[in-house]
């Protein structure tokens, strides 16, 4: 019997969590599926790990992890994937947006013969900005990864083991999974999903949050980089040839006036992209200071699974 594995990161979802996991278990096992849930308390203090420890006596196929602080999103991710021993490991969220009665889609997509099976969500029921703010990281992501075109990436997916014990490996403390998937496999593709509107609470990503998650696109692809190269010859190209322009205007015309408006804002420019592009290099520096120093992805406080109990 083919088990699914289900990794789901809990933030602030003590009311959600327990449905969550009752519907995609009856949806698995309803399809003749076995199952394990990998539930990830991603810094909660809102009791969300004391109803995962209660989910996890009830039924010892839910693994609970209790991780010391919040570390984000992704970075839980990363928390539950070490832990799965499933054929299929699928990713959802914990507010039935990404809703239980979607899953079989796609994990049924997988029989296919696919590495990851991306949700693609026809309507969202998100506000303009996240919207936006989504594309534009899609965007970012295809253009800087050469992505696979016409796949669409989203966090309700479903990989095999292999892959997702292959993004596992992945150590530094800087983390977009799907960053790390588009790395490892492009035989993926999508399957079009209702998206639904969240049932309680409200979403933990902030435009600072969803800011610092597209950044993060710095650490998978030497792109930007190469952009500054270009845009910095770029420039100089230009002031060579203004500095020319200028010698024989002065030859032919010794009588033109200097304009010092001009030079001002020629200053301007170039030194605000000297200082955006140092800013930039800096940011690369400083993210391999941070790996080099083994900055943490993510603290375990505590784990409930049996399996891992008996084994030590």
């Amino acid at each position: 019997m083919t088990c699914v594995s289900v990794v789901i990161p809990c933030y602030y979802s003590k009311d959600m969590i327990g449905k969550v996991v009752a519907l995609t278990r009856a949806e698995l096992t309803g399809a003749g599926y076995d199952y394990e849930f990998v539930l990830v308390n991603d810094g909660s203090t809102d009791g969300t790990f004391d109803v995962i420890r209660s989910l996890h006596e009830e039924d010892p196929k839910i693994i609970g992890v209790n991780l010391a602080k919040n570390f984000g999103q992704h970075n839980a991710i990363m928390a539950g994937l070490g832990r799965t021993t499933g054929d299929y490991v699928m990713l959802m969220d914990d507010d039935m947006q990404t809703h239980p009665s979607q899953c079989l889609k796609l994990v049924r997509e997988m029989e296919n013969g696919w590495d990851v099976v991306f949700a693609e969500f026809p309507e969202q029921h998100e506000a303009w900005w996240r919207r936006m703010g989504s594309a534009f990281t899609m965007w970012t992501m295809r253009t800087l990864q050469h992505r696979p075109k016409g796949v669409e990436s989203s966090n309700f997916f479903v990989m095999r083991d292999y892959i997702a014990k292959e993004a596992a490996k992945y150590e530094g403390p800087y983390v977009y999974v799907q960053g790390i998937l588009f790395r490892i496999t492009h035989n993926m593709t999508n399957v079009p999903v209702e998206h639904f509107d969240r049932e309680s609470g409200v979403s933990g990503y902030n435009l600072k949050s969803l800011v610092r998650l597209w950044s993060i696109v710095l650490n998978f692809s030497m792109a930007p980089l190469r952009a500054a190269a270009i845009v910095g010859a770029a420039l100089g190209s230009i002031g060579l040839i203004g500095a020319i322009a200028l010698i024989i205007r002065r030859l032919l015309d010794p009588t033109v006036a200097m304009g010092w408006s001009s030079l001002m804002v020629t200053m301007l420019v170039c030194s605000g992209a000297i200082i955006m592009f140092l800013g930039l290099i800096g940011e690369y520096l400083g993210r391999l200071f941070m790996t080099m120093n083994k900055a943490p992805q993510y603290v375990v406080k505590e784990v409930l699974d049996d399996k891992a109990d008996h084994d030590e």
